[in-house]
């Protein structure tokens, strides 16, 4: 046994044990997360439930099943409901009832005392809405300015219903791309002639100048708006179209409601879906929580703001970090003296790799925001003031931020990877003639390329799930437009952003709605792993093509 333990064996199983457990427990967190959160977009069934309170009251509801829990009747009894004394377990059960802008209450518990047995009509109704959320119910008639163009029954009444939906959603398609698009363009050309408007204002040119420069920008002005003009009238046209077909709905009471197409997103009955369809639209759900905008204070729609502004983060976080990061190793491994100061630099450089994120965002926000975008502003954007460009905060004070906290990240990987460099290499470079910084820019940093690339690995796995900084310098509940677009100057730095981590705080933290939040707060965090992981493998691709390719002059 002694020799058993002295050959290092079990130290070996072990080791495998602790990995094996540690893989496990990943794998079992991001199950977890994957089912909580994409569980949600699955078409549950509809339930109608016939009920009698425990204050003897008839009630019908119609509503999905979130989720149920055995209680002690005391917690019951304490919240107000009426239990026997007999009794010392109960079970209640969370509906989702939907229909909020109706009853004001979109979840709630209840009961499995005094519940019939649930059932599943097949001609059960779920309205998913742009705003209110969910509407539950059974379709009475479609409606066309007025007029009856279908009854529930009928058999033209599903098809004319899925296409009077699909109708109003390509004009919703339309008024989006008009005022995103055309009137989006035409809006920042007006401003732009505002500016240059002010800026003669400010700079006092010639009388002739002015003068020439003031009927420019009146001539542009007209053009534009008559373009303006025109694209109203046809916005206008399409907006009232949006309102021509309404759908009347009976609620679970008998209350009949309409609700107009131009505020549904979709229509479907769950229950008489099977698991084709249903998967056919849990495709679909999943597809628009990636490719949509967040709407109903982000509890519902999609995320791609926030994983875009994301993307987009990270990506100008590297391009500002990586020279500096590698330009700063560099100089501390191969030029500095090595001595006092320049082990004074290097504990400085571990220490700010500990310092918390916060205290980043704090700085930044009062270096890079208030002062550096502030002057900025002053001596070029001072026809823009008082609204500020970059003294407030927004993507390139994100991105500068977070290079600035990931930055010893990066030097210090790569002034590892310098030091792993045999010195025979470098002796062998200048010894065949070449110069120290031929050597130093063909041979030495080739070769320490994968170091680098690790470094930058490490800071974009640590950018990405950064939150409490980006609080302070850029990022936003819901950014209004995209940081890269069709208008010029095409990426807009001054522009804020949504993130995903600060994303998940909102929806966790600060929603309205929390039951409606929870499934997208696993949700999001599962997409933001899983960006954080494709992001990685993309840098260790690149990493290990270069490893290979320089294996052979490392040997």
């Amino acid at each position: 046994m002694k020799q058993w333990f002295k050959s290092g064996v079990p130290w070996i199983w072990l080791n495998g044990a602790a990995v094996a457990f540690s893989m496990i427990m990943v794998v079992g967190l991001i199950g977890l997360i994957a089912v909580r959160g994409f569980g949600h977009f699955w078409p549950s069934d509809v339930a109608l439930i016939n009920l009698t309170t425990s204050q003897g009251e008839q009630r019908v509801l119609i509503g999905e099943l979130v989720r149920s829990q055995t209680v002690p009747a005391a917690v019951a009894r304490d919240s107000g409901e009426r239990v026997p004394d007999d009794v010392e377990l109960v079970t209640r059960h969370l509906i989702k009832l939907g229909n909020r802008d109706q009853t004001g209450v979109d979840f709630a518990w209840y009961l499995e005392l005094g519940m019939e047995p649930w059932q599943y009509p097949r001609d059960i109704t779920v309205v998913e809405r742009r705003e209110w959320g969910n509407f539950y119910g059974t379709p009475v008639a479609l409606l066309r300015e007025g007029a009856v163009v279908a009854q529930a029954g009928d058999q033209s009444f599903e098809a004319e219903l899925q296409a009077a939906v699909r109708r109003s959603l390509d004009l919703h398609l339309q008024i989006r791309r008009l005022e995103r698009g055309e009137i989006g363009r035409i809006n920042t050309s007006l401003n732009r002639l505002r500016l240059d408007e002010r800026r003669l204002e400010l700079d006092s040119p010639p009388a002739d100048v002015e003068a020439a420069e003031l009927a420019r920008i009146a001539a542009a002005r007209e053009t534009l708006d008559a373009q303006y003009a025109v694209l109203r009238e046809e916005l206008d046209v399409i907006y009232a179209s949006t309102r021509r077909d309404t759908l009347q709905m009976r609620m679970a009471d008998g209350n009949q409601v309409n609700i107009s197409l131009a505020a549904i997103v979709r229509v479907t009955r769950p229950n008489e879906l099977s698991v084709i369809g249903k998967s056919i639209q849990y495709v679909e759900r999943v597809w628009e929580f990636l490719t949509e905008d967040p709407r109903e204070a982000n509890t519902e729609g999609g995320i791609f703001p926030a994983i875009f502004g994301t993307v987009t983060m990270v990506m100008v976080m590297s391009v500002i970090v990586t020279p500096f990061g590698i330009l700063a190793a560099i100089y501390l491994r191969e030029y500095a003296k090595q001595g006092t100061m320049t082990r004074i630099i290097r504990i400085s450089v571990y220490n700010l790799a500990g310092v918390p994120s916060i205290v980043y965002g704090v700085f930044g926000l009062g270096f890079f925001v208030y002062y550096l975008g502030g002057n900025l502003d002053q001596l070029f954007y001072a026809e823009s003031l008082p609204t500020p460009t970059f003294g407030t905060p927004g993507l390139f004070w994100a991105s500068l931020t977070l290079a600035l906290l990931t930055l010893p990240i990066v030097i210090v990987s790569t002034e590892e990877g310098l030091s792993r460099i045999p010195s025979t290499i470098r002796q062998g470079s200048l010894a065949l003639g070449a110069t120290k910084s031929e050597t130093l820019w063909k041979v030495i940093v080739p070769l320490a390329t994968p170091a680098m690339m690790t470094g930058l690995i490490l800071a974009i796995a640590r950018a990405a799930g950064e939150v409490a900084p980006l609080m302070l310098v850029g990022v936003v509940k819901l950014a209004p437009a995209l940081p890269i677009d069709t208008v010029f100057p095409f990426i807009h730095l001054d522009r804020k952003i949504m993130h995903l981590g600060f994303h998940i705080y909102d929806v966790g933290f600060q929603s309205p709605n929390v039951e409606a939040a929870r499934p997208l707060v696993y949700a999001t965090a599962l997409i933001l792993v899983m960006l954080i992981v494709v992001l990685n493998l993309a840098a260790i691709g690149i990493r290990n093509r270069l490893r290979e390719r320089y294996r052979s002059a490392g040997e």
